[in-house]
């Protein structure tokens, strides 16, 4: 989140984490990471309660290390206007993975990250980034590829029968876990000739693949063991115009990441 601060300010979004730990651990724990963003304590879990977010999973009794449990919240960002109004929520099935700042930025169209990299074909502008540049044990982060086809030129979407729809084929990783791929809305294309109505991308549009770290042993060991981690794979489509349909094609892509290893320090200040 910290990392992602001047772009959020850039939007016009402000940036404040809520958590029952008390002032003292706050500070402790913005100290040793530089955060300057607000880290607010919700010593009594009454803002966690009323955003209806507590996790009644753990019992009043539940401890971790010693540490009495019970209060904390489902972890998860809420977006909220200047009215004071939630107009997007983000959450994850299992409290260990979150998805980061760029990820969610991502999902409200903005950009990915400044390691971009370009690649072009006779039918296609395509542009390669990650919402993150480094992830770690739980990280849900994002790979983006823009695509922009030629001229007078189409590619076919997902649900196209007799076509090649564009996809993202990606090479397994030990330790990494695809989601479903996100594909934006199509349009219908009207093949006059062959009185064919065929869902098509003309317009640029984006692919987003989330990834999450898995929470297994090949994860642990992804993380314990790498620096930097690639993915590769391929953009597969197939470009047709108003007169030829051109044989399926694929573009190679990758993405490079580095591995930070996760912060269990804890902090000495007192509960």
């Amino acid at each position: 989140m910290q990392g992602r601060l001047g772009d959020l300010k850039a939007r016009g979004l402000g940036l404040a984490a809520i958590s029952y730990d008390p002032p003292a651990i706050l500070a402790d724990f913005a100290r040793r990471r530089g955060i300057t963003f607000p880290l607010l304590s919700d010593r009594d879990s009454r803002v966690i309660k009323a955003y209806g977010i507590l996790n009644t999973t753990m019992a009043p009794t539940a401890a971790y290390g010693g540490v009495v449990v019970y209060g904390v919240p489902f972890p998860g960002t809420f977006v909220v206007n200047r009215k004071g109004l939630v107009t997007g929520r983000h959450f994850e099935d299992l409290y260990q993975e979150r998805a980061t700042v760029s990820s969610i930025l991502l999902g409200m169209g903005g950009e990915g990250s400044r390691s971009a990299v370009r690649h072009a074909t006779d039918h296609l502008e395509v542009i390669t980034a990650i919402s993150d540049e480094t992830i770690s044990f739980g990280t849900v982060f994002s790979l983006v590829v823009d695509i922009k086809p030629r001229k007078k030129l189409h590619v076919y979407a997902p649900g196209v029968t007799g076509y090649k729809p564009v996809a993202l084929r990606l090479n397994p990783v030990p330790g990494l876990k695809l989601r479903p791929m996100r594909f934006p809305r199509s349009e219908i294309y009207h093949f006059v000739p062959l009185k064919e109505r065929v869902p098509v991308y003309q317009r640029p549009f984006r692919l987003v693949q989330e990834l999450s770290v898995e929470l297994s042993r090949e994860g642990q060991a992804l993380l314990r063991d790498s620096e930097k981690l690639t993915i590769k794979g391929w953009l597969d489509y197939q470009a047709c115009d108003d007169k030829i349909c051109f044989p399926p094609a694929s573009v190679p892509v990758e993405w490079t990441v580095r591995v930070a290893k996760l912060d269990i320090e804890r902090s000495k200040a007192p509960r």
